[in-house]
C-alpha cells in the first residue's frame, strides 16, 4: 500500500482545499450540520452520511484505503478519474490520502467503511483520518521511517 501524497496534491487538491476554506470562511458560518449515523459490526465501523439535496461538501483525508457505498441519491464525487455523477449501486475503494468533494443533486446517503474493532467515535477519528495535509504527510514519513505500521503490516 503506498501513502504517496504528491499522488493526491497539485492543482485538484489546491482547489478542493480552497473551496473547503471558501466554506469555512467565506459562507460566514451558513455551513450545515449533516447528520450522521454510525453502524459496528464485528470488525468494522460504517460511518454513514446523509446529504441533502443542493449541498456542496469536502469529505475527510483518510489516512488508510477504505470502501465507500453510495446508499442512495445522486452526487456528483471527485474521484481519481475526474467528477463523476453517481447513482446507486456505487462502490468505491479510495486510496489513502484521498480528499473528495461533492454536490448532491437528490437527498444522498453516503457510507464509509472501516475495518476496526474500536467502538470510541474519536479514537476511531483519530486513527482514520488527517485532519489536515500536513497531519496527513507527518503520518506518511512515519510510515516511511517504520515509525507506523501500515494497516495490514504485522
Amino acid at each position: 500500500m503506498s501513502h504517496v501524497l504528491t499522488i493526491h496534491q497539485g492543482d485538484m487538491r489546491s482547489k478542493v482545499n480552497a473551496l473547503e476554506e471558501y466554506m469555512k470562511v467565506g459562507l460566514a458560518g451558513e455551513l450545515l450540520e449533516l447528520p450522521v449515523c454510525h453502524h459496528f459490526a464485528e470488525g468494522t465501523y460504517g460511518r454513514e452520511l446523509f446529504i441533502p439535496k443542493g449541498t456542496l461538501l469536502t469529505g475527510k483525508i483518510h489516512k488508510y484505503s477504505q470502501l465507500n457505498v453510495l446508499l442512495c441519491g445522486d452526487l456528483s464525487v471527485l474521484t481519481e478519474d475526474g467528477i463523476k455523477r453517481v447513482q446507486p449501486p456505487f462502490v468505491i475503494v479510495s486510496p489513502p490520502g484521498t480528499k473528495r468533494i461533492a454536490y448532491a443533486h437528490e437527498d444522498t446517503r453516503w457510507l464509509t467503511v472501516h475495518g476496526t474493532v474500536e467502538r470510541d467515535l474519536e479514537k476511531i477519528e483519530a486513527h482514520f483520518i488527517a485532519q489536515t495535509d500536513k497531519e496527513y504527510a507527518d503520518f506518511c514519513k512515519l510510515i516511511e521511517e517504520g515509525e507506523q505500521k501500515c494497516l495490514g503490516q504485522q
